[in-house]
């Protein structure tokens, strides 16, 4: 009977980890989780444990995993990044591959015409995700890049899917505090309204200087064959008050005829 009081006393006040009770595919997930929010494109073994909330010993065991799949790439540094097994499976989808294809002969015209750069993107929750981007090397420096995930408030392409997405779901995003990246970010709700309103009216976004400083976006939507927004295109320019309305004319052209490639028809 002495030892059981020696043994109570040994454990009084001390911290007890939550027991993780997450399956292996969960615990897995969440380290593909840990690049994304916010988003890095190099992690430790130390960050990415901290991130996904994994013992140490347990995430260097599953990045291991990742690693030999294929799904994480070990760099020279020591950090991870995100590995193109990825990339690869991500591009099989059905919305992204046939997307991509059939949008990309538009969007090479659009560089052609431009000589900027040219983004193409999707709704994937609160985030415009980018599934193509041709660039011009003299085109003006943007942080957007294919596989990336930028704010739908303050790009082009996020507040064209923003404006033609569900009633609930732009209620539900302009119910959140919104990011301002630069003093010209929109980031009041009422304004946010309207501004949308305005978007869906007139079918096209200008926004300059929302997200980086120097750089104007001009975007517009691309439907299907019901008429729903499913992607949009822009292209990003150095911002110019001289501009002429030769680059929107060519972005309302491309989404023109991505949309007629996808079976859409504008009624008369």
């Amino acid at each position: 009977m002495s030892g059981k009081p020696a043994r109570a006393k040994a454990t009084e006040g001390a911290s007890v980890s939550p027991v993780d009770d997450r399956s292996v595919a969960a615990r897995l997930f969440a380290i593909l989780d840990a690049f994304t929010s916010p988003p890095a494109t190099a992690l430790s073994l130390t960050a990415i444990a901290r991130r996904s909330g994994i013992p140490l010993s347990t995430a260097h065991r599953l990045v291991a995993e990742w690693v030999t799949w294929g799904g994480l790439a070990r760099q020279e540094d020591g950090r991870y990044s995100l590995g193109m097994r990825l990339w690869e499976v991500g591009v099989q989808t059905p919305t992204a591959r046939n997307l991509r294809t059939i949008a990309l002969p538009y969007l090479e015209d659009l560089y052609e015409t431009t000589r900027e750069h040219v983004h193409l993107a999707i709704l994937d929750g609160r985030d415009a995700l980018y599934l193509e981007k041709l660039s011009g090397h003299r085109a003006v420096r943007v942080i957007s890049r294919v596989g990336g995930r930028l704010p739908l408030h303050a790009t082009g392409v996020g507040l064209v899917l923003l404006a033609h997405a569900p009633t609930m779901v732009i209620q539900d995003y302009l119910a959140e505090p919104l990011q301002r990246f630069l003093p010209q970010t929109m980031t009041a709700p009422e304004e946010l309204r309207r501004r949308l309103a305005g978007i869906r009216s007139q079918g096209i976004v200008r926004m300059s200087e929302e997200m980086t400083a120097g750089s104007s976006s001009l975007a517009a939507p691309i439907r299907d064959r019901t008429g729903q927004v499913v992607a949009a295109v822009s292209i990003v320019t150095h911002t110019s008050p001289g501009q002429g309305p030769e680059h929107e004319q060519a972005v309302r052209v491309a989404a023109q005829g991505v949309s007629r490639a996808l079976g859409y028809r504008r009624a008369s």
